[in-house]
């Protein structure tokens, strides 16, 4: 028998909704359970002839979301639950419920206007607001108005403002649910962190005050992987012997990501994590969030014409979706490394990707979709200059022809996981340049590495070698990922 979760008491009217509208927009605290329950709700009542799309943010959650409905099912993933990220598919032809990260669904419909086979498209944690689930709702809802007036359309969110995307959707109906009931009480700091302290010295003495004075797991929010690893090194001898330290991050292999949302087998756990933990993951055994207060977002950078990553402080939205983090299983304790006078200083939800991130790939995506996207409803309408700008690039590297139409070098570009960019080079330089562009669109695998592609690409082609000339490490996670998309 299933656990009872809150969304359990929603699912009635959200049924009902899809039953006479084919549409609605769910709102639900973090660890209501509509990650889990509705598509196997929406697929138990018979509503959907097809499959049913659920969109996740981060390829972590996109797995964990479908092991966790195959495991509810009793069946392994892949059979009527599986999932699809980039690189990698565990789907069958007796799969209903597929769960994929946001831009798979934008090339399932530039390759299938008609969506055949799919009966619902879900966009879950909508209020991350990124560019592609932004398009991939805009394109969603324009192939339902046109030809698909059967597909259902459901846009779930914890902290988002429902009403303007009920209104994008036709006055779709707005279910709410209630979330879990458990008390979270917060721990601000006495005045704000001195601007001369170091930022992971302050961290991670809060850790270590949270560990003395808790129970439990903990869950830490750093904003990258560099600050993760440099918190981690100062905590070394410093926690009890019995406190297990497990970082959490996008670029790790999944059976480290795996290991770091395990329940610990014994003793405690403290998992240094950035925003990947904020939505659609439960980590079971944590009791305790130390939020640092500070967010990794991509900017796009005018100058450069490309986009770069700043670090800023959280919006109110995000610090309190890290602090539900701590009552998902049980009464729970946020720490936060700023003072509660500062809180009315921070934003009140982080801004939209469309709104500061580089728009070429959405404006490739759009001169392939036939449009200029005026015609598109898009909760936030790109921005008119960046939209111009981003045209104004493609027609430089030959995507677009006259009249902004797109040319058949374009449709190459758009075929590529990569920046507009980089696919340019790639496809103008032939398949030696790959291994240049797949280490270019992804991470640095040698962080405090000379600013040298030679070295990089040395390591690429023979990481042993590399190993034993060099002393600056290689991840070698980042190695094998860039070097199967190479």
């Amino acid at each position: 028998m299933k656990d009872r979760l809150p969304i359990d008491d929603a699912l009635p009217g959200l049924l009902d909704a899809i039953r006479r509208s084919g549409r609605a927009v769910l709102q639900a605290p973090p660890g209501a359970g509509k990650t889990t329950r509705v598509p196997l709700a929406l697929l138990e009542a018979g509503l959907v002839a097809g499959r049913i799309v659920m969109l996740e943010p981060r390829r972590l959650a996109a797995r964990a979301a479908a092991e966790r409905m195959a495991a509810t099912l009793g069946e392994p993933v892949g059979r009527t639950v599986g999932y699809r990220i980039r690189g990698e598919a565990r789907t069958s032809a007796a799969t209903r419920i597929e769960v994929v990260t946001e831009g798979i669904l934008t090339r399932m419909i530039q390759a299938d206007p008609g969506l055949e086979g799919t009966g619902a498209v879900i966009f879950d944690e909508f209020h991350e607001r990124s560019l592609n689930a932004d398009l991939g709702l805009a394109l969603a809802w324009e192939v339902r108005g046109a030809l698909r007036p059967d597909l259902a359309v459901l846009v779930m969110s914890a902290t988002l403002d429902a009403a303007p995307v009920a209104a994008m959707l036709d006055d779709a109906p707005v279910v709410t649910s209630a979330g879990r009931a458990f008390a979270v009480e917060t721990r601000w700091r006495d005045r704000p962190l001195d601007r001369s302290v170091r930022f992971e010295g302050a961290a991670a003495a809060l850790v270590e005050q949270a560990v003395a004075e808790t129970a439990g797991g903990v869950l830490v929010f750093l904003p990258g992987e560099g600050e993760i690893r440099r918190v981690e090194a100062i905590l070394k001898g410093r926690l009890p012997a019995d406190c297990a330290v497990r970082p959490l991050f996008g670029a790790m292999d999944f059976a480290a990501q795996r290991a770091a949302i395990a329940p610990a087998d014994t003793g405690r756990k403290v998992v240094l994590a950035t925003a990947i933990a904020e939505t659609s993951l439960t980590i079971e055994d944590i009791r305790v969030v130390v939020d640092c207060g500070r967010a990794r977002r991509a900017r796009f950078d005018p100058a450069s014409g490309m986009s770069r990553l700043v670090t800023e402080r959280v919006t109110r939205a995000e610090a309190e979706q890290r602090r539900g983090r701590a009552g998902r299983v049980a009464e729970g304790t946020c720490y936060r490394l700023w003072a509660k006078g500062e809180e009315g200083a921070l934003a009140a939800f982080p801004p939209a990707e469309i709104e500061a991130g580089d728009l070429t790939g959405l404006a490739l995506e759009l001169a392939l979709w036939g449009t200029e996207g005026a015609d598109l409803a898009f909760l936030t309408p790109p921005p008119a200059p960046a939209l111009a700008e981003a045209r104004a690039l493609l027609t430089a590297l030959g995507a677009l022809g006259a009249g902004g139409r797109i040319t058949d070098h374009g449709r190459a570009l758009a075929a590529l996981p990569l920046h507009p960019r980089l696919g340019h080079m790639l496809l103008m330089s032939g398949a030696g340049a790959a291994p240049l562009a797949a280490l270019l669109a992804d991470r640095d695998p040698l962080r405090g590495a000379p600013c040298d592609l030679g070295l990089r690409l040395s390591a690429l082609r023979d990481p042993r070698r590399y190993a034993a000339d060099h002393p600056w490490p290689a991840d070698r996670a980042t190695i094998e990922r860039i070097r199967d998309e190479a």
